[in-house]
C-alpha cells in the first residue's frame, strides 16, 4: 500500500520460501511477477539461514545424483551448523529470565545453583532443535546432524573417496552404534582400504556426541531425583541413559497411543481388505485427517501400461476425447474418457477390447477395496468413473504460481471464510466418497493434497505412482486439490461413490452391457460374429427395457438413425 514494491516482494517472497503451501501468498507471488516495476533479484529471503541454504542445495544436487557438488554444499551445510550450534549454547549463559521460575521460592543456595544450571543443560541441548528448524517452520527436522554424516557417506562413496566415507560411516555409527546397514557399508570401507588403514571418527562429531551425552546424564539425574521436566530433543539417545522410571511411563504412553488408534479403527469400521498383495501405506492418522487412506500394489505395472495405451489410442481416435486446455488452469490439457465412451471406441475398433475391460475391471477393483475398507456390510455404488489425464503445455510453465485443481470438497460447496460447507448444489450432494487410481508418476508435480477448511493449512500430500489408491471420505472433512503438472502428462481415474442406488452411473450399466454382448459374441461362429458388427447385435443389448428407461430422454438414440452408423456418443455430465 505504500508503494514500496521491492519491500513487498522481499516480504512476501520470505513467507512464502517458509510457506510453500500458502494459496493466497501462491497468488500474491504471481501478481507481483507480472508487474513491470518488480525486478528479479527483489524476491529475496530476508530470513536465509547459511546452513540451511547450503543443506536444501546440497540435499537438491544428491537427488540429482550430483554428488561431487552435493560433497561441497553438504560439507559447507555441517560446518555452518555446528559454528550456528555453538552460538546458540553461549545465549543460554546468563540470568534466567523465566517469570515463573523466580516465583517459585529454592530452599538454599546450592539448590538454586542446581536448579540454574540443569536450565542452562537443557536450554544447550534444545540448540539442537533452534539449528534444525527452518524459518518460518514449527517442526525441527530428525536427526539434522546425523543425516548429514549419513548422505556424506553415500555421496563420497560414490566419486571414489571411500576414505572419507568411511570417516562419515564411522561418526553415523557414534549416534546409531547398532544400526545394521551402516555397519555393513563399513565392512564394505574397512575391505576396500585394508584392515590396517586407521577409520575414526571426525573429531568434530566425537566432541558433539561425548559432551551431549554428559549433559544428558546430568539432566536425566535431575529428573529422576530433583523433580525437573526434560523433553530429549534426540532419537538417538541410548536407552541405558534413561532412568526405568521413564522407561516405564514411555511404554504406558505407547501402549495408551495403540489402544487410541485400535478406537479409531473400530470406529472407521474398517473391513478386511478383498484381495491379496494389496496394503495400506498411510491411514487416516498418518494422513493428519478422518476417512482417508492410501492402498499399493492395486494394479500392476503392465496393468498401467495397458491402460496408458488406451488413453494414448483414444486421443488418436479423437471424437469425445480431444486435448484440450484444462477447466482450471491455462496450462495444462485436459482429457478424459468414461468407462461407456472406452466400450464404444473398443466396439469401433479404435482401442483394445482388453484394454476398455480393463478399465471396468480396475474401477470395480478400487471400489471393493474401498467398500470393504470404510463401508464394510453397506453397499457403495459408481456415481461417476473418468479416466483423466492432465498435461503440461511446454513454454507455459515458467512463473507458475496456480495449481492443476483448486482446493475443493466433493459433495459440497466450500465456504474458507465461513468455515463452512454447504450442502446444496450444484454440488454432487449424493456422493459419499472419492477415490483416485494413479497410473503413472514420470511427470512433474500432480500431487494430491488435503487442507483444513480455511483451504490453504495442507495437512497431508499424496505423491502419484502406479498402482497407488488414494480413497476418502468425500464431505467436508476432506478439502483437497491437485499442486501444478510442470512437467508431463499425468494420468489416473477418478472414482466417485454413493450409497444411493437412484443416482448410481447409468453409463456403466451400458459398458456392462456392451462387454457381456461382447463376451457372447465371441462365442458365436464366426458367421454370427461378423452380423454382429453392424447395428443388427447392438439392438439385442439396447432391448433391454429396464436399462434404457432409466435413461433420460435425451439420451435415447432417435428413431430414424442409420444403425449402421456408430451410435451417438453418451456424453459424460460435466464434472466440472
Amino acid at each position: 500500500q505504500l508503494k514500496k514494491l521491492d519491500q513487498a516482494v522481499s516480504a512476501a517472497h520470505t513467507f512464502f520460501v517458509a510457506n510453500p503451501q500458502h494459496l493466497q501468498m501462491r497468488e500474491d507471488i504471481e501478481k507481483y511477477r507480472r508487474m513491470s516495476g518488480v525486478k528479479s533479484d527483489s524476491f529475496q529471503d530476508l530470513e536465509a539461514i547459511p546452513h540451511w541454504e547450503a543443506y536444501e542445495t546440497g540435499v537438491q544436487h544428491y537427488d540429482a545424483d550430483e554428488y561431487l557438488q552435493a560433497v561441497a554444499r553438504l560439507e559447507e551445510s555441517l560446518s555452518e551448523a555446528l559454528s550456528a550450534l555453538e552460538d546458540c549454547r553461549a545465549l543460554c549463559e546468563g540470568p534466567w529470565e523465566d517469570e515463573d521460575e523466580e516465583e517459585k521460592m529454592q530452599p538454599g543456595l546450592y539448590e538454586a545453583i542446581a536448579a540454574h544450571y540443569i536450565q542452562v543443560l537443557k536450554c544447550r541441548q534444545q540448540c539442537v532443535l533452534e539449528i534444525a528448524t527452518k524459518p518460518g517452520r514449527i517442526s525441527a527436522t530428525e536427526d539434522f546432524i546425523p543425516s548429514h554424516l549419513d548422505l556424506l557417506q553415500f555421496a563420497y562413496s560414490q566419486v571414489g573417496n571411500h576414505t572419507l566415507a568411511a570417516e562419515c560411516a564411522a561418526s553415523y555409527l557414534l549416534f546409531y552404534p547398532s544400526d545394521e546397514p551402516m555397519l555393513e557399508k563399513m565392512k564394505q570401507y574397512r575391505t576396500e582400504l585394508g584392515e590396517d588403514a586407521a577409520v575414526t571418527a571426525r573429531q568434530s562429531i566425537q566432541h558433539y556426541v561425548q559432551r551431549s551425552l554428559m549433559e544428558k546424564k546430568l539432566i536425566y539425574y535431575a529428573v529422576e531425583h530433583l523433580g525437573e521436566t526434560f523433553n530429549d530433543p534426540d532419537l538417538w539417545t541410548p536407552d541405558e541413559l534413561i532412568p526405568e522410571n521413564l522407561k516405564e511411563k514411555y511404554r504406558e504412553d505407547q501402549e495408551k497411543q495403540k489402544h487410541e488408534t485400535l478406537d479409531g479403527e473400530e470406529r472407521e469400521k474398517r473391513g478386511p481388505l478383498p484381495f491379496e498383495g494389496i496394503v495400506v501405506t498411510m491411514d487416516s492418522q498418518q494422513m493428519n485427517g478422518t476417512q482417508r487412506v492410501v492402498f499399493d500394489r492395486v494394479l500392476t505395472e503392465s496393468e498401467c501400461k495397458d491402460l496408458l495405451r488406451l488413453t494414448k489410442a483414444a486421443g488418436e481416435a479423437g471424437d469425445g476425447y480431444r486435448a484440450r486446455r484444462s477447466p482450471h488452469t491455462p496450462h495444462e490439457r485436459f482429457e478424459g474418457l468414461t468407462v461407456l465412451k472406452a466400450m464404444q471406441l473398443a466396439q469401433n475398433g479404435d482401442v483394445e477390447w482388453r484394454d476398455a475391460k480393463l478399465l471396468l475391471q480396475a474401477s470395480e477393483k478400487s471400489r471393493k477395496i474401498i467398500e470393504s475398507y470404510f463401508t464394510s456390510g453397506k453397499k457403495l455404488h459408481f456415481s461417476f468413473t473418468h479416466l483423466v489425464c492432465r498435461t503440461a503445455i511446454d513454454g507455459e510453465q515458467e512463473g507458475r504460481m496456480d495449481l492443476s485443481h483448486p482446493v475443493h470438497a466433493d459433495n459440497c460447496l466450500l465456504d474458507p471464510e465461513g468455515q463452512e460447507c454447504w450442502k446444496e448444489p450444484p454440488a454432487y450432494v449424493y456422493r459419499d466418497y472419492s477415490g483416485i487410481l494413479y497410473l503413472n508418476d514420470d511427470f512433474q508435480g500432480g500431487g494430491l493434497f488435503f487442507t483444513e477448511m480455511d483451504t490453504v493449512t495442507v495437512t497431508a500430500e499424496v505423491h502419484p505412482k502406479c498402482g497407488r489408491l488414494v480413497a476418502f471420505s468425500s464431505g467436508k472433512e476432506n478439502p483437497h486439490g491437485v499442486w501444478a503438472v510442470s512437467r508431463g502428462r499425468r494420468c489416473a481415474i477418478a472414482l466417485w461413490y454413493t450409497h444411493s442406488q437412484e443416482h448410481a452411473e447409468q453409463e456403466r450399466v451400458k459398458a456392462e452391457e456392451l462387454m457381456e454382448q461382447r463376451a457372447v459374441e465371441k462365442d458365436q461362429p464366426d458367421g454370427d460374429k461378423h452380423q454382429g458388427t453392424d447395428g443388427s447385435s447392438r439392438s439385442s443389448s439396447e432391448s433391454h427395457a429396464p436399462s434404457r428407461a432409466t435413461k433420460p430422454a435425451d439420451q435415447r438414440q432417435k428413431p430414424g438413425l442409420d444403425r449402421k452408423q456408430h451410435p451417438k456418443v453418451l456424453r459424460a455430465r460435466d464434472e466440472f
